[in-house]
């Protein structure tokens, strides 16, 4: 199905088949690891069944997340996305240190009853044949571990269906104004192969043309954070001042011969263009009455060719790239699960693994701009070492860029054993193991480099270069030709827990539940990470001072406990309230350039605390007016300690670090809403809202970077959506409809660090879809972003450029699917 940037009600809980239905139907969610109506658990969920994602014409990551109340995503495209929930967000890891030096993310990714939560770069899986999505606001801890702090999100698959054979083809086209055109298709088969063995497969391939242009243009070293005076402002408004103004600021570069980076030979339009293709299989094996087993496999390819982001000095929809920007991201996943009873007891054991590759060509010269010392790589002797005089001689073109590899293997298991569901007394408890390992080889090219001159005349070259020689290290020996800095980082993360949930029913109305976590947590990087320093004409590594593998000594190891307490009240059939207090962790980890100081009392540490976060809740779920009214909603605060950022600070390390720096606050109100009025049949209105109060409340690192009282990042203080969907009957028997459509989200900073920190405008946009559809077949035709809205959805400043990812321009396009 083809990818639509606007999700409109994306907080539809349920949605009706046929327009004779007089109630909102309840959908059925496995939050709590059972089986429960998204009405009867004193949970935050929302739950995008099969149909609404159909409806809303879901895809992949950015489409089921990006516009939900409450939900934002930070990042520069297909594959690069965080996820962030309730506003409890610092920053957005860089894609060039995201593997091995990034947070670990504050929102878990389940895809069915494996996390696959990955520093930078979560999965990010095409939705074809899925049966639900599932957004678990607030910490899940208890349950779902570390790295469900904020939230939870599950993507639950359809399973292989016993009761007969079947299957759907879907196929759809798509025209963006001024960009290119868009296809899909998609195929799924259920066959039952014996009375108790039934298959699933389906595959699918979806091209997304682009709709960002490369356009010309020139920049050359003089641009440089080296020549940038103290005083000066940046475009997000904070100026250059102390340590981190250019050491060259008052030089006369008149006698310096800056040659000029020309992108002419890369400039075209719709550059941006991704493609998701892949196919997953199945199969369910009733072994008997009280036993199955459920195994599956899955692989998918994403290709992006461009970036996602514009430039806003620029027209709509433009950049300057100077190097080539392209993403290969692939993987593999093996799961199964076995779930049966024992005696009184359900019990399940399931288990993943996951092999996943990326390769990736990052543009790297708006580096530039905050790179003091790029100056020593590109530029002749009498630039580079000016001695106290102004400067003279050549500085080659900047033109930079990153090979990064990535490589991710992670496997989980987890055994949980629950009591009868319809007891007084309920429990569910249980033990899991995971084991990721990343490894990260990031080559900072700098093809100038090679044409630098020493102060004889003779070319110095920064290659070959050597990798240190530690045990993790998987290339060594000699560097490519115009590599200067070199990652090449094994990082490991270990956990180990035991989890439990007891509810007890205190009478028809009243009940408790309480939870508690166990867990340990292991971080460990090895490896090089090494810069050319040392190595110049150079036959051996010198680089052994930067060997990780030496370096660190020790891990990082996290061990605690984690709760959660309860108290719901169920006056009616129709109505539940409940009070939560919740805590989540995000284990901590290593920082690369441990050590680095800025000379003014600020040392990098080498291990970064655990971050905790304590949610104190009021919730409720309410069906009224006969049930053709739903109101769910909560009231919540959650305190933040010790929050985790990373940082980019040249006068402190050239590297991204990260660092325990501030406490914060989040104060907010949720809430979606579901009506079908019964004096009009055939419509159905959804709508919901996030508000939220984000605040700094201490600052614990003294450097500057933060202020007290500032918003955390990307948290609007308002999202809203609202659609109505009619539905009606035609004299030949099929179905009709239309939906209209609208989103809205306010403006949004994009970093708790004030230097790397950009504010995100408004942005209201609207869509509308129509079609005709029976029991066998739907067509649609639709049209997203009707206003032509340049959304501003993500963005960074890492590089003091504002670089601003935004939607999709208008889209029309057609849909058909075929039910068999």
């Amino acid at each position: 199905m083809f990818q639509r940037k606007v999700l409109a009600g994306a907080i539809v809980a349920a949605s009706i088949s046929t327009p004779s239905i007089a109630q909102i139907e309840e959908v059925m969610v496995t939050a709590t690891k059972r089986s429960a109506s998204t009405q009867d658990i004193p949970v935050t969920v929302t739950a995008l069944g099969e149909e609404s994602l159909e409806q809303m014409g879901v895809a992949n990551f950015s489409d089921y997340l990006i516009q939900l109340p409450g939900v934002t995503a930070g990042g520069g495209g297909p594959g690069q996305n965080t996820i962030y929930i309730r506003g409890i967000a610092s920053t957005t890891p860089n894609l060039t240190t995201a593997g091995v030096a990034g947070l670990s993310p504050n929102v878990a990714l389940y895809l069915d009853e494996q996390p696959l939560s990955q520093p930078g770069r979560n999965l990010d899986v095409y939705t074809a044949d899925m049966a639900r999505v599932e957004v678990l606001a607030g910490p899940q801890g208890t349950l779902y571990g570390a790295s469900s702090q904020a939230g939870t999100i599950r993507l639950i698959t359809n399973k292989p269906d016993p009761s007969g054979f079947g299957g759907k083809l879907k196929f759809g086209t798509a025209y963006t104004k001024g960009g290119e055109p868009s296809n899909n298709a998609e195929g799924v088969v259920n066959f039952p192969v014996t009375d108790n063995l039934t298959v699933r497969a389906v595959g699918y391939v979806d091209n997304q043309g682009g709709y960002i242009d490369n356009v010309a243009g020139t920049v050359d070293a003089s641009s440089s954070a080296r020549f940038r005076p103290e005083g000066t402002v940046r475009a997000n408004g904070v100026p250059v001042s102390g340590l981190r103004a250019g050491f060259q600021s008052t030089a006369d570069l008149s006698n310096v011969n800056f040659l000029k980076a020309d992108n002419g030979a890369r400039t075209e339009d719709d550059f941006n263009e991704a493609t998701y293709a892949g196919s997953r299989f199945s199969a369910l094996w009733d072994i008997n009455e009280d036993w199955n087993l459920l195994v599956g496999a899955a692989q998918q390819t994403l290709d992006a060719e461009g970036v996602f982001f514009v430039d806003p000095d620029l027209d709509d929809y433009e950049i300057q790239r100077y190097e080539r920007d392209s993403m290969e991201d692939s993987f593999e996943n093996f799961s199964w699960t076995l779930q049966g009873r024992i005696a009184e007891l359900e019990a399940v054991y399931t288990g993943a693994f996951t092999d996943r590759d990326t390769d990736q060509f990052v543009d790297y010269t708006d580096y530039l701009f905050v790179g003091q010392y790029i100056p020593y790589y590109i530029c002749d002797y009498s630039v580079s070492y000016p001695g106290g005089a102004d400067p003279s001689g050549t500085c080659q073109a900047p033109n930079l860029f990153v090979k990064s590899e990535t490589e991710t293997e992670v496997q989980t298991h987890e055994i949980r054993f629950s009591t009868d569901s319809s007891a007084r007394l309920r429990a569910t408890f249980g033990a899991f193991y995971s084991d990721l390992e990343l490894r990260e080889v990031n080559s900072f090219t700098y093809p100038g480099s090679n044409s630098a001159i020493a102060a004889d005349g003779v070319s110095v070259g920064f290659g070959p270069n050597f990798s240190a020689q530690g045990a993790s290290t998987k290339y060594k020996g000699q560097w490519p030709e115009g590599v200067v800095f070199r990652n090449d980082v094994l990082r490991t993360d270990e956990q180990l827990a035991a989890f439990g949930e007891l509810s007890f029913d205190i009478s028809d109305q009243f009940s408790t539940t309480i939870g508690a976590r166990w867990y340990d947590v292991e971080v460990d990087l090895k490896g090089s990470a090494a810069g050319s320093f040392g190595n110049f004409g150079a036959t051996v590594d010198n680089n052994a001072g930067n060997n990780l593998d030496e370096l660190f000594t020790d891990t990082a190891n996290d061990e605690g406990v984690i709760g959660k307490v309860s108290f719901t009240w169920t006056p009616s059939d129709d109505l539940l309230f409940y009070v939560l207090w919740s805590e989540g962790f995000r284990p901590g980890l290593l920082n690369r350039p441990g050590g680095a100081s800025n000379g003014a009392g600020y040392t990098v540490p080498f291990t970064i605390e655990t971050d905790e976060v304590t949610n104190y809740e009021f919730g409720w779920k309410t069906d009224l007016l006969d049930g053709s009214l739903r109101f769910n909603g909560s009231i919540f605060m959650v305190e933040i300690e010790r929050m985790q950022t990373g940082i980019f600070d040249p006068s402190i390390a050239n590297l991204f670090f990260t660092e325990n720096a501030a406490d914060a606050e989040v104060v907010g109100m949720e809430g979606d809403v579901t009506w079908q009025p019964q004096s009009i049949e055939g419509l159905i209105v959804s709508g919901g809202f996030s508000i939220l109060d984000t605040e700094i409340t201490d600052v614990l690192i003294p450097t500057g970077d933060v202020n007290k009282g500032d918003e955390l990042a990307f948290a609007p203080e308002l999202q809203a959506n609202l659609q109505a969907r009619y539905e009606w009957t035609l004299a030949n028997g099929n179905t009709a409809h239309v939906m209209p459509h609208l989103s809205y989200s306010d403006e949004s900073y994009t970093d708790i660090i004030t230097i790397n920190r950009m504010q995100l405008d408004s942005w209201v946009m609207v869509g509308v879809t129509a079609g005709v559809s029976n029991d066998q077949w739907t067509a649609e035709l639709y049209i997203d972003n009707l206003t032509d809205e340049q959304a501003e959805v993500s963005g960074n400043f890492n590089y003091d450029r504002e670089r601003i990812t935004v939607s999709r321009p208008m889209t029309g396009g057609v849909r058909f699917s075929y039910n068999f």
